[in-house]
């Protein structure tokens, strides 16, 4: 069995900036593998008319306060910028983290904030789709120093020089989503990692589409890393008071009733509930904290879930 990962994902809307770069801090002193954060404008989960902070910001900031963890957004919105851009973003973090840097992306879905902010967002989930199958390939050529060039019909590009490259020889892309026909191919063919999220059986229906992408376009599947979204933590030792914070933390960003079927309980509660995505391969497992940010379920769970999924 390999290694059990862990990541956190902490959400940027309604806290306070000393409570998200508090939480990154604390991620990295307890031994995550990766720290994520949204790339959103408005606050995605609850009420939209909230406080919110900017994703790359974020990272930059969290890459300073850091030693050890792998930093990317969870994922970054290929509708906000140009490819060439977003590649320049990600080296540039991958040079102030000291080569941790995740590229994380994805086709975007929010249609309000694009609309507030002013931004393209498509005819729909396909176009935008064909978006970022026309992105990828350009920032994987930045990335790797190729000088891509692209003539659209979306993006373009003339030998794009990327320098100074990044600092790891191959910087990572992770694709988020799981859609079946389109997104899922991308990762087979881009992907260095993907992201999906639902229910063990359903996650394991998605692991059998990717494999068959990955047949269909020549790519090993083993070069790919599976994370999964497991929703939102919150750990105690009596599972009430768990329970008890999960719905204050929803109630707070406006989401009535919190979502159902989460990591929410004891740690041996958490476990049981998180067992069948380990015993699938997807071992590597994004914990999401809600605002009001809970420190003690982000110790915890690396420290006292981690080991126990890892000896199963």
């Amino acid at each position: 069995m390999g290694e059990v990962k862990v990541g956190a994902l902490v959400w940027p809307q309604f806290t306070t900036w000393q409570s998200v770069r508090s939480m990154g801090v604390a991620a990295d002193r307890s031994g995550y593998d990766t720290l994520w954060t949204w790339d959103h404008v408005y606050p995605i989960i609850g009420n939209p008319n909230g406080p919110i902070f900017e994703g790359w910001s974020t990272l930059v900031a969290w890459a300073e306060a850091t030693e050890r963890v792998r930093i990317g957004l969870m994922v970054g919105a290929n509708t906000f910028r140009v490819p060439t851009l977003t590649a320049k973003l990600a080296t540039t973090l991958d040079h102030i983290s000291g080569g941790r840097a995740i590229l994380g992306i994805g086709g975007a879905w929010f249609e309000q904030e694009h609309e507030h902010f002013g931004l393209d967002f498509g005819d729909g989930f396909p176009e935008r789709l064909r978006w970022l199958g026309e992105a990828l390939p350009i920032m994987r050529g930045m990335l790797d120093g190729t000088e891509p060039t692209a003539t659209g019909p979306r993006y373009r590009a003339k030998t794009v020089r990327n320098l100074p490259a990044p600092v790891q020889h191959h910087l990572p892309i992770l694709i988020g989503g799981g859609g079946e026909q389109v997104t899922l191919k991308l990762v087979a063919k881009y992907g260095d990692a993907n992201n999906v999220s639902g229910t063990p059986e359903q996650v394991a229906h998605k692991e059998q589409v990717l494999l068959k992408h990955c047949e269909s376009v020549g790519r090993d599947p083993g070069e790919i890393e599976r994370t999964v979204g497991i929703g939102n933590v919150v750990i105690r030792n009596d599972a009430a008071e768990a329970l008890r914070i999960h719905r204050a933390q929803f109630a707070a960003n406006g989401i009535d009733p919190a979502w159902e079927n989460q990591p929410v309980g004891t740690v041996d509660q958490v476990i049981e509930h998180l067992a069948p995505y380990v015993q699938l391969g997807y071992r590597h497992l994004i914990a999401g904290f809600s605002t009001p940010h809970d420190e003690e379920s982000l110790v915890r769970f690396a420290a006292e879930v981690r080991p126990a999924l890892q000896r199963l």
